[in-house]
């Protein structure tokens, strides 16, 4: 049979988590996380990582399995999850992958985009520019350099609009333009479900969930990693707000409006990145199991 590995995704606070538990028990197998920050054992309130409870519901991999101070990257994902999936389609035919984490969702359904060589020097400048004028300054020069990247990746984390600064300078060509050339062909085929919903709907769920984090202890758990806060794997909504509080520069009541505020960013962000796979297959958010089940079937005996 046909090696097949269900993607799922779609905006934060849609449901994913529980999906694909349901699919896993359903077709009796593991599941692996492409969210990014969920790798890491010391982030488990503010990444929305799935519950002991989930965690005992299926057999889950790719969660805090690292350390914030490990050096860990999409590479090193692509690497591990490849491995990972070529172990576990050993046992099973099927296999699940689920996260918000677009780049690393594609590295494993599609390979890592190849980049020219920049001179470093490029890298060394934004880094100075960025101490000295913010990131804002940054943000502005990608927007006008390559509007597509500006509107789809992590715009508020400074190492990657850096990264896309130095291939737009570096090469005189959009870092978009780098994108999806170059299909890895995988020993596996790829359905993708995506779940979502009306806006409104999607902006509530996140709020109701923010609201949630913080009674189940955002704020403890921030304040014990307000030490590592120079990390890149903090610099992450949820946490870089309520360091600012802790810095006496917002209350507490603002930076937890602007985690809300943030997080509906993000998922604008996810659904523009998300919705570029013309291949995938959207429900909405309360689509009854059965449908999907049914769905994600005929589309396995049609491949």
């Amino acid at each position: 049979m046909t090696k097949v590995l269900i993607s799922i995704v779609g905006p934060t606070a849609i449901g994913k988590t529980a999906l694909s538990i349901a699919l896993a028990n359903y077709f009796k197998t593991d599941i692996i996380s492409s969210d990014s920050r969920q790798f890491f054992k010391e982030m488990q309130i503010g990444t929305a990582a799935p519950t002991q409870e989930e965690l005992n519901a299926a057999p889950h991999h790719f969660i805090h399995h690292k350390s914030i101070t490990d050096d860990y990257n999409v590479g090193s994902f692509e690497k591990e999850a490849l491995n990972k999936l070529e172990k576990l389609f050993k046992k099973h035919d099927i296999v699940i992958m689920v996260g918000g984490s677009g780049l690393y969702v594609d590295a494993v359904t599609k390979g890592l985009d190849d980049f020219p060589e920049v001179d470093s020097n490029i890298r060394q400048e934004l880094k100075i520019q960025y101490d000295n004028e913010g990131l804002k300054s940054l943000q502005d020069q990608l927007k006008r350099l390559d509007l597509e990247t500006y509107k789809t990746i992590a715009i508020d984390n400074p190492h990657r609009v850096m990264r896309a600064l130095e291939v737009c300078i570096g090469t005189h060509k959009p870092y978009s333009s780098f994108l999806n050339k170059k299909k890895n062909k995988r020993p596996f085929k790829t359905i993708t479900i995506g779940l979502n919903t009306d806006r409104e709907t999607v902006y509530k769920r996140i709020n109701e969930r923010v609201d949630v984090m913080m009674e189940q202890g955002l704020l403890e758990e921030a304040k014990n990693l307000y030490k590592f806060k120079h990390l890149n794997s903090l610099n992450t909504v949820g946490y870089k707000e309520l360091f600012n509080f802790f810095d006496g520069n917002w209350t507490l009541e603002f930076a937890v409006s602007e985690i809300k505020k943030n997080s509906r960013r993000f998922a604008k962000r996810q659904l523009t990145w998300f919705k570029k796979d013309e291949g995938t297959i959207w429900f909405d958010y309360q689509t009854p199991r059965d449908i999907i089940i049914e769905a994600v079937n005929s589309k396995i005996k049609a491949l």
